[in-house]
């Protein structure tokens, strides 16, 4: 399926309720909203904004995946990349850089700008078969300057035994409410959030809601 026909098919869906249960109360047309469609990982695949999409919704809203991990809609994973290429770390004895005289900087700037020159004059010369073999020494004498490593990064999962759950989300001055239906949708409020970003580093569906705390205060003082 296209990521494009997906995103018809979901908008489409969204204003369906006008014509079965009478005007939509809230609808992700609504400019107080943010929808999004999000994977069993937490990337974005459908959202108002198409910048945003593929992106993990931890760097989107922070305080959103936060309160998704607490309920248990989400567990945090850590995997392990055991044939990783790193950069190999320099080490100093001392915390404090080597001193540099100023004719040694000096002939280190005219050796690098000499390089260069000779680069690019190796470029456009009309010994292309020399400056092949050059440019493959070249890339081959950056690829040695990485080494073998292990490396971990945290994964997000998606945990299908919770299927309705709500919750408070707190972020700085504003507060929304969260409520998770199972769909993988996700309208909010459209606030700044206030909390940091999550970063990260294939697709069953789920919905949410989030309303502020700005509204909950309306609804509860047209009740009284």
């Amino acid at each position: 399926m296209k990521l494009e026909f997906l995103q018809r098919k979901f908008w489409a869906a969204t204003r369906q309720c006008s014509t079965v249960d009478g005007p939509c109360t809230q609808s992700c047309e609504d400019s107080d909203l943010d929808c999004f469609v999000i994977d069993n990982n937490g990337f974005i695949l459908i959202s108002k904004r198409s910048r945003e999409t593929g992106r993990f919704l931890g760097e989107v809203d922070g305080a959103v995946l936060t309160q998704l991990l607490s309920m248990g809609v989400f567990s945090q994973v850590t995997m392990y990349d055991y044939q990783a290429m790193c950069k190999p770390s320099s080490h100093h004895h001392s915390a404090a850089q080597p001193l540099v005289s100023p004719i040694s900087a000096f002939l280190t700037a005219t050796r690098w700008l000499l390089q260069e020159l000779v680069l690019f004059l190796l470029e456009w010369s009309v010994w292309g078969s020399w400056y092949d073999r050059g440019a493959e020494a070249h890339k081959h004498k950056k690829q040695d300057q990485l080494q073998p490593c292990d490396t971990e990064y945290p994964v997000f999962v998606y945990q299908p035994a919770i299927q309705e759950a709500n919750g408070i989300i707190e972020c700085g001055p504003c507060q929304k409410n969260l409520i998770y239906i199972n769909f993988f949708v996700l309208p909010k409020e459209h606030l700044k959030s206030h909390s940091h970003p999550l970063s990260d580093i294939n697709v069953h569906l789920n919905w949410f809601v989030l309303l502020s705390e700005r509204e909950r205060k309306g609804e509860e003082r047209t009740t009284s």
